[in-house]
């Protein structure tokens, strides 16, 4: 053991590993595998990847990385009917944005597909497993329960002979889909119902494999594929989640049928999974919304996807913080998504540019400001970063404010714009509203007010007090944009717990609001045009710029609000 692994593991030891570091951590210390230790992400590539999967990826390249191992990328293409090149180009892009590499260590499950099928004929010959014509249905009915033994096929008596000709035959597609299958025989009887004579192969003849075409008329399953492909590659840790421990008997009985006694075998480990309130975790419940249109797409910035997430502003500094706040363990749980949404704050709020935008605009006159006259204003980029530096703003005769800004009559403790009163326009001057101006139906279209020409910020003599900052946008300049707000896509806090409604009837109708013709500063639209950046809209929320933007249309997605509005409209 090395004496960087050692230190991780006093240093661990000191702030508290979490329970799949410690085994890792012990393993190594006990120098099993020859003290190495490789991990591997398996996804399947038959959908995007969410927030789940993020958690997953965080644990295999994290553990490898913390004691110094390398972590496999390996793609579970076991079923051609599902997968898709689309979705192995997207889980590469997830897994590189998250901030994880996996160098040339990329994998496939058929790469293996010659060694697994050797693998069954060896067990076809050893009397360890058959050819069963049974439909589907006639076979999970046969396998009993968990208080009750299953009962055995009738054909697992075959001999070793007549299954090895039924089997290649399968794979020469002489039989239809479904016609028949290759089962392990162990034990019928079994209390673990995963070790009831489990599926090896299935036949699909009528989809192509995206790596390897045709030439595979049987296709193994994952509890057949999954451990072997581990020790193929000589993973010494298989990270998985809670759903997969009764799998871990028979996945440690296939691993031995190619360990034979050596000296390395695989070890799977469990954890809990990552659920979120206000949405679903089901890869095909997300396909639905996406095939059904409810959506706009894998990366719609509404969707747990990380692609999705991705384009609505998320950073992965703040993925990876919400992941390790929530932590590992045993136990499943229900995780709320304000935790998520507090770690993208925080980040957020450390590297968002500071900008101004209106979204819903009403016209200020500064009647005693000269006509024809500009001047640039500065403003700090982000205060959270002074060597961030400023930016100008031009500050003209005509702005515009937000209309909820300014009321008529306002209540007590109404500190912005009203009647008489006076604002600090952020960076800028004091006003003081002296008329309001109405259309025929009542509708205030602009606000005439004057300002004070000795309360610019940051002269001397500047600092009189007002108890009112807006933002605001000189008129003369101001760009027109898009803003998409966003909310939880769900109405309910755990879709998943309802069982009297179809999952598409919980969704939230509010949980995307366009809003067109709102106001930005020139600054901001110039900013815009680098793809990823993010901003604060003085007073509003965090935006980044969608990829649907053009030149001459600029969108921006609100990635979350400056507070948690949610929860306070749910308590009322």
């Amino acid at each position: 053991m090395s004496e960087e692994i050692k230190d991780t593991i006093e240093e661990g030891e000191k702030k508290g590993l979490n329970f799949v570091e410690q085994i890792v951590a012990n393993d190594l210390a006990e120098g099993k595998n020859g003290g190495r230790l490789n991990t591997r992400f398996p996804p399947e590539p038959n959908g995007y990847l969410h927030i789940g999967h993020a958690k997953a990826i965080c644990m295999d390249f994290g553990v490898a990385e913390k004691f110094g191992g390398t972590c496999n990328l390996r793609f579970d293409d076991t079923n051609p009917v599902k997968e898709d090149v689309e979705y192995v180009d997207a889980i590469r892009e997830d897994i590189h944005w998250l901030g994880f590499d996996w160098g040339d260590r990329e994998y496939y499950a058929s790469d293996y597909f010659p060694q697994l099928f050797d693998l069954a004929v060896r067990l076809i010959k050893e009397g360890k497993a058959y050819v069963d014509d049974q439909t589907s249905e006639e076979i999970a009915a046969q396998k009993g329960t968990p208080t009750q033994p299953g009962q055995n096929s009738p054909y697992r008596d075959r001999t070793p002979e007549e299954n090895l000709d039924l089997f290649m035959r399968m794979n020469a597609g002489e039989f239809e889909d479904g016609a028949r299958v290759l089962r392990a025989k162990i034990d019928m009887a079994s209390d673990n119902m995963h070790f009831r004579d489990p599926i090896m192969y299935r036949i699909i003849t009528k989809y192509p494999h995206h790596r390897t075409g045709t030439q595979w008329k049987v296709y193994p399953m994952y509890d057949f594929a999954h451990g072997q492909s581990d020790f193929f590659e000589g993973v010494t840790h298989s990270i998985c989640t809670l759903e997969f421990v009764p799998h871990r008997p028979l996945y440690d009985y296939f691993a031995q049928e190619l360990a034979q006694g050596g000296n390395y075998c695989p070890r799977q480990i469990e954890f809990n999974r990552l659920n979120l309130t206000y949405t679903v975790m089901s890869k095909r419940k997300l396909l639905q919304l996406v095939k059904e249109g409810l959506v706009s797409g894998w990366d719609d910035p509404r969707m747990p996807t990380i692609s999705g997430m991705r384009r609505r502003g998320y950073t992965p500094e703040s993925i990876r913080k919400f992941i390790d706040t929530i932590g590992y363990t045993k136990y499943e749980a229900l995780n709320s998504v304000s935790l998520l949404e507090h770690a993208v704050r925080d980040d957020l709020n450390r590297r968002a540019t500071r900008v101004m935008a209106v979204m819903n605009p009403v016209k200020v006159v500064i009647t005693n400001y000269p006509e024809g006259q500009t001047e640039m204003v500065s403003m700090e980029n982000n205060p959270e970063n002074p060597a961030e530096g400023t930016h100008e703003m031009p500050f003209s005769r005509e702005i515009y404010i937000e209309r909820d800004d300014f009321m008529e009559n306002p209540p007590k403790k109404f500190f912005r714009l009203a009647p008489g009163g006076e604002v600090r326009l952020k960076g800028a001057y004091i006003i003081k509203c002296e008329e309001v101006i109405k259309d025929a139906e009542g509708n205030i279209t602009e606000i005439r007010c004057t300002y004070d020409p000795e309360s610019r910020s940051g002269l001397p003599g500047a600092n009189r007090k007002v108890k009112g900052t807006l933002h605001w946008v000189s008129a003369a300049h101001a760009v027109d944009a898009e803003a998409r707000l966003y909310d939880r896509l769900f109405a309910v806090e755990n879709p998943a717990a309802e069982t009297e409604k179809d999952f598409r009837e919980l969704l939230n109708p509010d949980s995307l609001k366009v809003v067109s013709g709102i106001k930005i500063e020139p600054y901001l639209a110039e900013k815009a045009k680098e793809q990823g950046g993010k901003f604060q809209f003085q007073r509003i929320g965090y935006f980044t710029p969608d990829k649907d933007s053009t030149p001459d249309h600029i969108i921006f997605n609100r990635t979350i609000g400056l507070k948690d509005s949610w929860e306070k409209e749910q308590k009322k």
